[in-house]
């Protein structure tokens, strides 16, 4: 049997196994080891097994992930959201479909302090959805712009997405956090601007014709920016750190982590329990991620000793096929992919498939990590595996998850948007990797 066939089933037992909803860790694991079994032998078996597993267990880079995501349960834990939402309630309120402005900017401040679109959709739909029916919203619009703003959580620094992409990719984590930055903040600029021109052309969308917070003065407005003053300086802190050259990309999640501590301490929240919460849900995150991500160094073995990948941008290589003409069946097979599995096994299963591909292509691999994202975005909201959309309707009984489904389709349109822009001008996501020191 030719090695190229052997990778090829191996792949193809791996879809079967996910698609069977078998843990992601056991899918990849079981038909990479037959695969290394039947071409090397046991003893390769063995010795990858145990390199892999030493190796990248001391990777240092690793360390990003449980600093990062202690970081976020630690803000979790001090109750940031409420302040958030609060905030952005005070000053975009007195615009048309404010409360779905104020759901999404304040999703994405969280969200650049979780790193998780999960619990950012999880924490603000808890906060928004009452506001948002309350405030005479419908369903469809206020299911959708919470899942949305809750994508966010996966693009804007610090983001677990991007850590796993620079490690199988060996990318620099650095530079794909920074990339994510501008197109972070014009992801969310495009989502209000959804709301805003949606609400405008459909003004059945909010039964009532002006928002609540309309009145707000501008002294209550300024007030309210108080309580998010340590937000604002720890993000700066983090990333700016990184953009300058002062922090590494470890150190950053070191300080993140001890600011997000700070913080909470300073907002007198952080006890004794929700502290212990916070490090149980950090050490449970973690060690689902570890293993994951160790699963995609083995699966990744075996695909490069059966050359499959290489075999593949070959053949797209040889052909009458436009660089544009490929990056679209990547676009295409992600977002059918998204529809049909888990973000998180879609990407460590299709990036060394891909990558070979990518690199041939001549595509930056900072570059393709933001589009990448992008399409995992769009994956936790679309039907019918959208787990933002899972999420939300398992923490409120008011939204059924037709609403939900039916609302996040809106937002499809603006990151598919924002996918053409940079292509077009891949410096949107370039510019801030390319400049930092």
């Amino acid at each position: 049997m030719y090695n190229e066939m052997v990778g090829l089933i191996v792949i193809l037992s791996v879809f079967t196994l996910l698609f069977l909803r078998i843990p992601i860790v056991i899918s990849m694991a079981i038909p990479a080891c037959i695969g290394i079994l039947y071409l090397r032998g046991w003893e390769t078996l063995s010795t990858v097994i145990n390199s892999i597993i030493w190796t990248q267990s001391f990777n240092y880079t690793l360390s990003t992930i449980p600093l990062f995501v202690l970081m976020g349960q630690l803000l979790y834990a001090a109750g940031i959201s409420s302040d958030l939402f609060k905030t952005f309630r005070n000053w975009f309120g007195r615009f048309k479909g404010g409360l779905g402005l104020a759901t999404i900017g304040s999703s994405a401040m969280f969200g650049a302090s979780s790193g998780s679109s999960l619990a950012t959709t999880g924490t603000m739909g808890v906060i928004a959805t009452k506001e948002m029916l309350r405030g005479g919203y419908s369903k469809s619009l206020t299911g959708g712009s919470i899942v949305a703003g809750g994508a966010l959580g996966i693009l804007i620094p610090p983001s677990t997405t991007f850590i796993i992409y620079g490690m199988i990719t060996e990318t620099s984590i650095g530079r794909l956090l920074l990339a994510g930055i501008i197109p972070g903040l014009l992801l969310t600029l495009f989502f209000m601007l959804t709301i805003y021109i949606s609400v405008l052309v459909k003004p059945g969308l909010i039964s009532k014709p002006q928002d609540m917070e309309s009145n707000v003065s501008w002294k209550e407005k300024f007030i309210s920016l108080k309580s998010n003053v340590p937000i604002i300086l720890l993000f700066i802190i983090v990333v700016g750190g990184i953009y300058i050259g002062f922090l590494t990309v470890i150190e950053a999640a070191a300080v993140g982590a001890f600011g997000a501590f700070l913080i909470g301490i300073g907002s007198r929240k952080l006890n004794k329990k929700n502290f212990a919460e916070a490090v149980l849900g950090t050490i449970k995150t973690t060690g689902f991620l570890f293993a994951v991500i160790l699963g995609a160094f083995v699966l990744n073995y075996v695909l490069t000793i059966t050359r499959l990948p290489s075999s593949l941008a070959d053949f797209l290589f040889s052909s009458a096929l436009s660089p544009l003409m490929i990056f679209l069946l990547i676009v295409c097979m992600y977002i059918v992919l998204g529809a049909v599995m888990d973000t998180v096994a879609m990407l460590v299963v299709t990036i060394p498939i891909v990558l070979p591909v990518v690199e041939m292509m001549g595509y930056d691999l900072v570059w393709f990590g933001v589009i990448v994202v992008l399409l995992i975005e769009m994956a936790l909201i679309t039907p019918p595996i959208g787990m933002n959309c899972f999420v939300l309707k398992g923490v409120t009984d008011e939204l059924s998850l037709v609403d939900i489904f039916k609302g996040a389709f809106l937002f499809v349109i603006p990151i598919l948007l924002l996918i053409t822009l940079i292509y077009i001008f891949p410096n949107i996501a370039l510019f801030l990797p390319d400049t930092a020191f």
